[in-house]
């Protein structure tokens, strides 16, 4: 069977539900890669009639809104505890030296962390439960959850749709370049954050060496 015709019939609904499922999950704190996925339906919607593009975008934005909406209200409940156990279950994602990171970053920007934190990987996962952790008021959360998650997901999709419907007779070709620039993007992200946590974990032990011990009784 040619490509094109065995993509015609991949269901749109299952389309939708991996994708808005994917990405909800992700955004809600559980490491995931929510942009490869996007990017790789919004390809498909470009060359399958049956996908509708702002549907996609829908679905991917309200995956982002929800999903972080839930890991707000995980982190709110959960407190300092949650991110412990998060650290224990996840190490690579959630070490000390990268919540060190996301919470500098959240103390010095506020909500525009959540904002900005939607198109940064790592960020994308620690934004609701750092956000509820820390106790972020719920409506400054949800108007940056809101208007970051639109903008990423209904963003990404518009783009990598138009590129695929402009590059159609290269399809094939420029669907291979979306996914490699997608992971050459998150790979740069993850290590540039895991720079950040390095540098603030190394920091960190330096001054609790400089402190003072207290001297007994």
């Amino acid at each position: 069977m040619h490509v094109q015709e065995w993509l015609d019939t991949v269901p749109a609904a299952a389309v939708y539900a991996v994708v808005g499922l994917v990405i909800g999950l992700e955004s809600l704190g559980i490491p995931l890669p929510g942009e490869i996925i996007l990017v790789s339906a919004a390809l498909l919607s470009s060359q399958h009639a049956g996908i509708n593009p702002f549907v996609l975008g829908a679905v991917a934005s309200a995956g982002a809104v929800i999903g972080d909406s839930i890991g707000y209200a995980i982190g709110r409940k959960g407190g300092r505890p949650l991110l412990a156990w998060l650290g224990r279950k996840f190490p690579k994602h959630f070490s000390e030296g990268h919540i060190a990171t996301a919470e500098r970053s959240f103390e010095k920007w506020g909500m525009w962390a959540v904002f900005f934190g939607r198109f940064v990987a790592l960020l994308r996962i620690f934004a609701g439960p750092l956000a509820g952790v820390l106790r972020m008021p719920y409506w400054k959360f949800l108007i940056a959850n809101v208007f970051g998650g639109i903008l990423w997901a209904g963003g990404t999709t518009a783009v990598i749709y138009y590129v695929g419907v402009v590059a159609e007779s290269w399809l094939k070709r420029f669907s291979w370049l979306g996914l490699v620039l997608a992971v050459l993007i998150g790979l740069t992200s993850m290590l540039v954050i895991k720079r950040k946590a390095k540098q603030a974990q190394q920091a960190q032990g330096a001054q609790q060496e400089a402190e003072p011990v207290p001297a007994g009784d």
